[in-house]
């Protein structure tokens, strides 16, 4: 846990994950490499993220004899990353939760304003009902996942954590400060954003390393 961070903001310091990291900054990293590592990434982010789940007891028959054993108590999941690069984690998220249902959010940054600006969004019905993850690999500003949380919100969803990769820590201040009761957990804390308002020394354009646009 980084110091002086509010509770619900979480930094996770394992070293699988502080090791995947450190690839994801290279810029020699290769497109394919970047993509996997992404999903890795995520993956590894979603087994914390998942850590308090609700278990309940139940009794199975093993080969041998009959045994009470813990089984997730019912609880739905949804995958919502923001467009684009949020898609990049949800493949590593559906491999731990196969089940759950994945709406998608689609928002850009204004060049010129660096405000976020809507163009899509497609949600589960049943969204009220579940616990979602909103996925954004880089959060700088903030104000994308700021976005993003309001939109879930309107849309009736009120257990919500954000995941992500790398996040400057101005951006989730201005998270947790519009959006206090919800929990992130980001697998490396940059302390700065350039005068182009992206993370240093971060790790670039997310979107253009995962699909290889750039």
């Amino acid at each position: 846990m980084e110091a002086n961070l509010p509770e619900n903001i979480i930094v996770l310091d394992h070293p699988l994950i502080q090791h995947k990291v450190g690839i994801l900054r290279n810029k020699q990293t290769t497109t394919k490499e970047f993509r996997e590592l992404v999903s890795e990434v995520a993956m590894l982010i979603g087994f914390e993220a998942t850590r308090d789940l609700p278990l309940e007891e139940v009794e199975v028959e093993t080969p041998i004899a009959h045994a009470k054993v813990k089984q997730l108590a019912g609880n739905k999941l949804a995958l919502v990353p923001i467009l684009r690069a949020g898609l990049g984690m949800v493949e590593g998220l559906l491999s731990i939760a196969p089940s759950a249902r994945v709406g998608h959010i689609g928002l850009f940054r204004d060049h010129d304003t660096w405000q976020p600006i809507d163009y899509y969004c497609k949600l589960p019905e049943d969204i009220q009902q579940r616990d979602v993850f909103l996925l954004d690999p880089m959060v700088a500003t903030g104000g994308s996942a700021v976005a993003a949380l309001s939109t879930l919100k309107k849309s009736g969803a009120h257990k919500i954590k954000l995941l992500c990769i790398i996040a400057a820590r101005e951006g989730l201040m201005k998270v947790i400060n519009a959006h206090p009761d919800v929990d992130i957990y980001c697998a490396a804390l940059d302390e700065t954003l350039n005068e182009n308002a992206y993370i240093v020394p971060g790790l670039g354009d997310a979107g253009d390393r995962i699909f290889g646009t750039k």
